[in-house]
């Protein structure tokens, strides 16, 4: 490789070419015929002042008239061809040295003689051309003559250089200004025939001590600052900030939101074991952290009975994605009595509904009960196996209406369960109604293969106790006492006073106080009106003969192990569904979830993917014809002039 130029001080240097004491090589020659040679080529300027090391750039000598003279007469053709270069222009936009710019002037450089020992004798102005790398401007007192590429040599770098002891600072000005003519630099080896290529400015130089100095213009760095900052992953939902990857320097790298993963870490981890605080664990600490921060879900319960009917609501946004919630939610456990004919029709148009942001992790039946679990698809890592029990209540019946679904699985170390119930009907019948419940806290089996998180908390005689979180919801169908009349005056009061005082009435709130029926549960704060019985299609009332009273039948009730690991959100109903005599019930919960270990049967991802790609068609097809139908409504306007 050839040597670095001595005018920039290089601290390391390859022995010298054979062209610099034989044959001369193209850039000798080509610099011979501009460049003068600090070392044997150009003699020292008879009238150039000595030059003074501590010297600023404001005191640097002007560039002789009579260069062409002074040239060496190895070369004919560079007598033949004289050449003054012309100074560029000052800039016009000047900035003050940065703090990396001032300690690097601070540093000492070698002199020309210790440059030129280490060399081995060899002259230090024969490097190649492809060390001269352009430089940007910066802020110096130099004077409109000095390029500027030779400001960001120090002076004492500047003012050193020649041979035999005799310093010859204007040889390195010229040195200073020649590295940065471009196209002299071009059009100088088109006519010295030589085939080497000039390097593009780039910050990657072989010399720790000529990093500094190689820098770009000061827009262009503070563009690619700017794009680094916007590049690097800040603090964000999906967990915390993780250092900067490698590449982060590199603007043309493609980066995720996703917190980056270490070689090391996939090479250590595993998925099979691991406790609580291990890196490595699946369901340990470090990755609960990457997707909840706070450690807290949302949640998102319902509760619906459908009646029986076969048309379902035009559109589910209203039970799904309520007005109140401005984001979706982690979880979706949708829980229906009397549910439909076509349970595979219901199930598509929750999926569809939610979009394919998530999948249905799991869906099971018993009888007219249905429910469902879907979760964002970037979450289904971090469950165990799906597990379900059922309990039917009215065993003499053929068609099982009456009766518990139970669904449980452990999500992270948090362990949960979701029972949907249908009690017996009748204002009367609250004792079969208690009934319905022991049997079911008493008759589901789970957890089956899933350890329990808390084996000495649990009791085996209630399934309620075995679980960290449980939510019991469903049409337990406790009525209103009173009667229709009393009910209908309260009715006639304010929402916040109504409420309140049709709560008096109400079976199931009376119970509870007593301690016979969800012991340990609780319910959020009721702010809507009761959600039976209405007219199919209509805001009103049963009209019927039997006029019933309306009541809050549909419930969502709630358990935690922890004290506060549950905290309800938002608990109302769906008004604008009339497809049936019930209003859907929702309640919106935050779930503390905690570090749990590998311990457990996992899911691995499995979820209904012939569900996933039957809701997403159904999204784009609607698309297709709204899009369509906009379309058609557009060409078919006819404009009339009169």
């Amino acid at each position: 490789m050839p040597s670095k130029l001595a005018g920039l001080g290089h601290s390391e240097a390859s022995p010298p070419q054979p062209g610099a004491q034989g044959h001369p090589q193209p850039e000798d020659r080509m610099l011979k015929g501009q460049l003068p040679n600090a070392g044997k080529d150009l003699p020292a300027h008879p009238g150039s002042p000595p030059t003074n090391i501590a010297q600023g750039p404001e005191k640097s000598p002007v560039l002789p008239l009579n260069l062409p003279a002074q040239i060496s007469n190895e070369d004919p053709q560079a007598k033949a061809t004289p050449f003054t270069p012309k100074p560029p222009t000052r800039p016009r936009l000047e900035r003050a040295l940065s703090l990396d710019e001032k300690a690097w002037r601070r540093r000492r450089f070698r002199t020309s003689h210790e440059d030129l020992a280490a060399h081995g004798g060899a002259s230090p102005s024969r490097g190649s051309l492809q060390d001269e790398v352009p430089r940007p401007p910066t802020h110096t007192d130099s004077p409109p003559c000095l390029s500027t590429s030779l400001q960001e040599i120090p002076t004492s770098r500047r003012a050193q250089g020649s041979t035999g002891g005799s310093p010859s600072s204007w040889g390195h000005c010229i040195s200073g200004m020649l590295s940065t003519s471009l196209d002299l630099l071009h059009r100088d080896r088109a006519s010295a025939g030589s085939t080497a290529r000039l390097p593009a400015v780039d910050q990657k130089v072989a010399s720790h001590s000529l990093r500094s100095a190689d820098r770009v213009d000061p827009g262009q760095a503070d563009c690619k600052s700017r794009l680094q900052s916007r590049l690097l992953r800040a603090h964000s939902s999906l967990g915390p900030g993780r250092p900067p990857s490698p590449l982060a320097c590199d603007a043309k790298s493609s980066f995720s939101l996703l917190a980056p993963i270490r070689t090391k870490d996939v090479r250590s981890r595993s998925y099979l074991e691991g406790s609580l605080l291990a890196s490595g664990a699946l369901m340990g600490a470090e990755e609960l952290a990457r997707y909840f921060p706070d450690r807290n879900m949302a949640l998102f319960v319902a509760t619906w009975n459908m009646q029986g009917q076969k048309e379902l609501p035009p559109n589910l946004d209203e039970l799904l994605l309520p007005a109140e919630a401005d984001y979706a939610q982690d979880l979706y456990v949708v829980g229906v009595q009397e549910g439909c004919s076509d349970r595979r029709e219901w199930e598509t148009r929750l999926q569809e509904t939610l979009g394919p942001h998530y999948v249905t992790l799991y869906s099971a039946a018993h009888g007219a009960l249905y429910m469902s679990v879907l979760i964002r698809r970037d979450l289904i890592w971090f469950c165990s196996e799906v597990e379900s029990s059922t309990v039917t209540t009215r065993i003499v019946s053929h068609i099982k209406t009456k009766g518990a679904l139970g669904v449980s699985f452990t999500f992270f170390g948090t362990s949960f369960l979701f029972i949907t119930s249908h009690f017996t009907s009748g204002d009367g019948k609250v004792n079969e109604r208690l009934l319905d419940y022991s049997r079911t806290v008493q008759g589901l089996a789970l957890p089956k293969s899933v350890p329990d998180t808390s084996p000495y908390r649990s009791d085996a005689a209630d399934v309620t106790t075995r679980f960290d979180g449980v939510f019991w919801f469903g049409d337990f169908n406790f009525r209103l006492s009173g009667g229709r009349v009393a009910v209908e005056a309260i009715l006639k009061q304010d929402l916040g006073e109504k409420v309140s005082a049709l709560l008096q009435h109400d079976q199931l709130t009376q119970e509870m106080r007593k301690g016979s029926i969800f012991k340990g549960f609780q319910e959020p704060d009721i702010h809507f009106l009761p959600s039976y019985k209405f007219d199919v299609g209509k805001d009103s009332y049963d009209t019927t003969s039997k006029q019933r009273t309306p009541s809050y039948t549909d419930r969502v009730m709630y358990r935690s192990r922890h004290k506060g690991d549950i905290c309800p959100v938002k608990y109302s109903s769906c008004p604008g569904i009339r497809t049936s005599d019930h209003r859907p019930v929702y309640g919106l919960f935050r779930v503390k979830v905690r570090p749990g270990r590998d311990n457990i049967p996992l899911a691995a991802g499995k979820f209904d993917r012939e569900l996933y790609l039957i809701g997403i068609r159904r999204r784009i097809s609607k698309e297709i014809r709204r899009q369509q139908a906009l379309k058609n409504q557009h060409s078919s306007t006819i404009c009339t002039v009169s």
